[in-house]
């Protein structure tokens, strides 16, 4: 139990990011407490049980987004997932609607690599695709987003 709560905050960040609203995200983290405990044995190796975890979180998530078919953007919501006072709000606020804008699997190796801190060794083994896949994803996702950021900037490449 006292490890599950160790990680409860990085499975609501990551759920949230997916789902968009509070509610879902702690519904996505209750249904991912339900199937981890039920779901243990099935941990080859414990030291990837946050990695496991999180791959649980995401799986859910994106089924609870085909299942409802909507997404509800609420932009005060953002703030709970926001560090610190001293950062810039808007453009956190524009970089997490970017990223809302990439596909999934691009979305997931971003958020993986840059929001949890994981190696590409680690993203490829929780995605199940190759090291050479999961870096490809990635930079070309960091195209897209310097492109589309560029953009809104009115800045011309």
């Amino acid at each position: 139990m006292k490890l599950f709560q160790k990680y409860e905050e990085d499975i609501y960040r990551m759920a949230f990011v997916y789902v968009k609203n509070k509610d879902d995200a702690l519904d996505v983290v209750q249904e991912v407490a339900y199937q981890s405990f039920k779901k243990i044995g099935t941990l080859r190796n414990p030291e990837f049980f946050k990695t496991w975890l999180l791959k649980i979180t995401i799986n859910y998530a994106i089924n609870l987004i085909n299942k409802n078919k909507k997404v509800v953007h609420l932009k005060p919501e953002y703030q709970d997932i926001i560090g610190a006072e001293g950062e810039d709000i808007p453009l956190n606020i524009s970089l997490k609607d970017l990223i809302d804008d990439l596909k999934e699997e691009e979305k997931s190796v971003v958020l993986l690599r840059f929001y949890h801190n994981h190696t590409f060794k680690e993203i490829a083994e929780l995605l199940n695709m190759p090291l050479g896949t999961a870096k490809s994803i990635l930079y070309r996702a960091l195209k897209k987003l310097r492109k589309e950021y560029l953009k809104g900037e009115g800045v011309n490449e």
